[in-house]
């Protein structure tokens, strides 16, 4: 009994050290651009951080910097925007197909043009080796578009610029009907010397994501690098550098559902950066071996660049189609990748077929049931003789209470006989906790989850329920503080689990039991901010077990002396 108290001991201690962990913000993490010249014999670096560039006013809105910048035109079936010709950076991008708030009508906004308040942009160029100074383009270099019309997947923009010193600077951007920018750069050489240059890519932002940022989800620097993946968070990057050499790979920045990455050339060694500054954060590399332009001649270098919703599918079709070394780890699927995504697919399966994700919670809990009945049947049973034992074993406390060691004797020997293993009662809270944990994190970072209904008053199973013991769920006209937010599907949880602890035997020791008859108040409390669909996964859950205890229960009998 000892063994058995000091284990759900163990398990309840960490769940509670878990769900605390969860409330915990997450620790949070410059450079202009271009040009940093670089000599023979010093080491490559990145695209610098320039000291003196302007700071950004607050007042400077987005729509500001829109109408005063020359600008192409984007539109796809995900994506609209435009490419502003000043820099021939991408800055301007909103998601078509998402929404910012559940019942609003404006589209998520993504990136932001240059010296706008919230600034997010992605630029690529050249930087320079050899000690002749060579005039490049900058951010503040107006281009020249050589196209016409949108930018759509079967229209390309080609941009050009001249640097005045026999340098022809051409960048052709394409775009796919999803979310990939390819950027083919070229430089032409029509004079007669020989230089040397080193592509870039660099993502610029300014701020961090919106929202508490929380102990289960990565937002920050991430990238794949050989096959290791790196993750930053912003605060651990601020005033320093992250550097690492590749040979492949890619990096960016990753919100909760969106992403911004850049992807070298194949089979270029490159030189990666993470870096921050006053809040303003940089993941850049740049290749490292020359690329040798002579008289007359051409040099080419092509980027993958993505602006994404992380939608798992589209994902995991660009790590395969394009040989992205474990692309889909942009998407946080955590240490148990391997349990948690295929569970997704499953739950994404039964939402095909029935048309709503609740539903598919609903089956998934009921199947995981199903698998393990028959180990939960075998804990289930030791359980129920457990709780048919209680009045024998406290017999035997009352008769040896003054001898411990017989006390001990006497009940092993009971269990013996009555074959119960006092341990076997801890194994349906074990069952349970992965699966938990893998339905939590797959509601909190797949973007398929967002805004998706059940039934009633639940519209969006990858938030809190809405309602509020305290109002009585709406019916007095008054909108509780955060805190008093206990929604009706928490209250559920947190009845099912009480029912199912009377079911389970009651710890002799009384103070335990006090605990114990608390524990479903305080997790009613610590999950009522939790995602909706956790929680009816979790009552579900609840019911299938108390029925199935029930029936154990009503069919067990044991003899005793």
């Amino acid at each position: 009994m000892e063994t058995r108290n000091v284990l759900l001991a163990v398990i309840l201690s960490s769940a509670v050290l878990f769900f605390w962990a969860i409330f915990f913000d997450q620790p949070i993490a410059e450079q202009q651009t271009y040009e940093k010249q670089l000599s023979e014999n010093e080491n490559l670096s990145s695209p610098s951080i320039d000291e003196s560039e302007q700071k950004i006013k607050n007042s400077v809105t987005r729509d500001d910097v829109i109408n005063s910048t020359k600008r192409i035109k984007i539109e796809n079936e995900s994506i609209k925007g435009s490419i502003s010709l000043e820099g021939a950076i991408i800055d301007d991008i909103i998601f078509k197909n998402y929404k910012e708030d559940l019942n609003g009508e404006d589209k998520v906004t993504f990136l932001n043009p240059k010296n706008s308040s919230k600034e997010y942009f992605i630029e690529t160029g050249w930087a320079t080796g050899g000690n002749e100074k060579i005039k490049l383009p900058l951010l503040d270099t107006t281009w020249s578009a050589k196209t016409s019309g949108t930018l759509t997947p079967n229209n390309p923009a080609i941009l050009e610029w001249k640097n005045g010193n026999g340098l022809t600077f051409i960048k052709k951007i394409e775009i796919d009907n999803k979310f990939l920018f390819k950027i083919t750069q070229e430089i032409k050489n029509s004079s007669s010397k020989s230089f040397q240059f080193y592509p870039y890519a660099q993502i610029t932002r300014k701020g961090k994501p919106e929202g508490r940022q929380i102990y289960i989800l990565h937002e920050g620097f991430l990238g794949v690098f050989g096959d290791e993946l790196k993750e930053e968070n912003f605060d651990d990057v601020e005033d320093k550098k992250f550097t690492i050499n590749s040979t492949k790979g890619w990096l960016g920045i990753t919100d909760k559902y969106w992403l911004t990455a850049i992807v070298p050339e194949k089979g270029s060694s490159f030189k990666a950066e993470f870096t921050a500054k006053n809040e303003k954060y940089r993941a850049n590399y740049i290749i490292k071996e020359a690329k040798i332009l002579n008289p007359g001649n051409t040099v080419t270098n092509k980027i993958n660049t993505f602006v994404a919703a992380k939608e798992v599918s589209v994902i995991d079709n660009y790590a395969e189609q394009l040989n992205i070394e474990k692309f889909d780890l942009s998407i946080d699927w955590g240490w148990f990748y391997f349990f948690t995504k295929p569970l997704f697919f499953l739950i994404d399966y039964f939402f095909k077929l029935t048309g709503n994700f609740g539903l598919s919670i609903v089956i998934i809990t009921a199947l995981i049931r199903l698998i393990f009945f028959p180990l939960a049947n075998y804990s289930f049973r030791s359980m129920a003789k457990m709780k048919v034992l209680q009045p024998e074993m406290l017999r035997l406390k009352e008769l040896h209470k003054g001898d411990k060691v017989k006390l001990q004797q006497e009940m092993m020997t009971l269990y013996k006989r009555e074959k119960v293993n006092p341990v076997s009662g801890c194994l349906p809270v074990l069952i349970q906790i992965p699966f938990f944990f893998a339905i939590y994190k797959m509601l909190y970072v797949t973007l398929e989850m967002r805004h998706q209904p059940f039934f009633g008053w639940i519209k969006d199973l990858s938030d809190r329920d809405p309602t509020s013991i305290f109002n009585l769920f709406g019916l007095i006209p008054w909108d509780p503080p955060t805190f008093l937010m206990i929604g009706a599907w928490p209250i559920l949880m947190g009845i099912s689990m009480f029912i199912q602890q009377k079911l389970n035997p009651t710890p002799p020791d009384p103070i335990q039991a006090k605990i114990f008859m608390f524990f479903p108040i305080f997790l009613t409390i610590i999950l009522a901010p939790f995602p909706s669909g956790l929680v009816v996964y979790w009552t579900v859950n609840n019911i299938l077990t108390i029925a199935q205890q029930w029936v154990i229960i009503r069919s067990t009998k044991v003899k005793t002396v």
